[in-house]
Parts: structure tokens; sequence; C-alpha cells
């Protein structure tokens, strides 16, 4: 069911963020335009119709579909989500605490195929804090709204280039 499904988003221009069966028989879906646009109800209806043809084919097993936006405070899940959104506020939870802390907020300023650095000020100073994608339990869009624009203020629509963390991916 997976292929079936990342093959018809995919095939559609949109970008597959998350699919996750839920209990019920309900299988979630979660795209995102790559052009850096909100989801529209209307994108959101044409994919919920092209993969009930797609599903149906494959004879998938589920009760309901639903498929939606990821909303303003989107999750990172794959390395090229994080070199997507270099330049923009991230939250992330890391799975062990570093300096007596899980979770962290700063600017993600490098990604790559192995981990990240996040840019966060600590009062008068600012630290890089590197993870890899190992350490890290989630990763969130720090919600910034642009009402003149009805855009994500951060999300640029230009793919990234991946950057290599300085030190090798170890916290600092």
């Amino acid at each position: 069911m997976s292929q079936a499904v990342e093959t018809t988003v995919v095939g559609m221009g949109y970008e597959l963020v998350d699919e996750e069966r839920v209990g019920g028989g309900l299988l979630r879906v979660t795209i995102d335009r790559l052009d850096g646009q909100a989801i529209t109800v209307d994108d959101c209806e044409a994919v919920t119709r092209q993969l009930q043809y797609a599903l149906e084919v494959a004879g998938a097993d589920y009760a309901r579909l639903e498929v939606s936006s990821p909303g303003l405070d989107r999750p990172l899940r794959t390395p090229a989500h994080f070199v997507r959104f270099m330049g923009a506020q991230v939250l992330l939870t890391l799975k062990l605490p570093f300096e007596g802390r899980k979770k962290w907020s700063g600017l993600l300023r490098a990604a790559n195929e192995t981990g990240c650095e996040l840019l966060v000020a600590g009062g008068k100073t600012e630290q890089v804090l590197a993870a890899t994608y190992d350490e890290i339990r989630e990763a969130r869009l720090v919600p910034v709204l642009d009402f003149k624009r009805g855009t994500r203020k951060s999300t640029d629509s230009q793919p990234k280039q991946p950057a290599e963390p300085t030190d090798g991916g170890q916290e600092q």
C-alpha cells in the first residue's frame, strides 16, 4: 500500500510527508506542496480522489482515508526535509538530554544525509547544536506566519544543497 500511496502523491506533484495507519482502519496521508504554498482543501480533495482509485486497484485494505496538510508546525522526518528547510526556525526534541534538556529551538543552519546543525541563541551567546538523525526523537518547524502573502515565511521552494556539519554530527 505504501508504494501505491507514494507513487500517486509524488506523481501528482506533491510531497508525501507521512503515511500512517491508525486504529479503525484509518489511513492518514499527509502531503505538502513543493512550491512553498499552503495546501488547500482542493489539493486534499484531488489527492483523495486519486488515492481512492489507486488503492482500489492495489487491493489495499482500509476503511477510511484522510488526506491533510502537515500544518504550520510541519514535521521534519527525512534528511531531505531537513535540507529543504535549512534557514528555518526548528524545534528539536532529542532522545536523550544534552546539557540537561531534550528540547532545543533555533535556526536550522546545516543538514546533510547523516545529521543537522541548529544555531541556538542562549542569552548573549549563540551555540551550535549538532545532532545525527538517530539522536533526534522529533523535529518540527516553528510556525512563522506572513499574513500578507499567506505562506510560511521561512519556507523556500528551491531545494537547498546539503551542508556538512563541522563536527561530524557530534554534539557540542
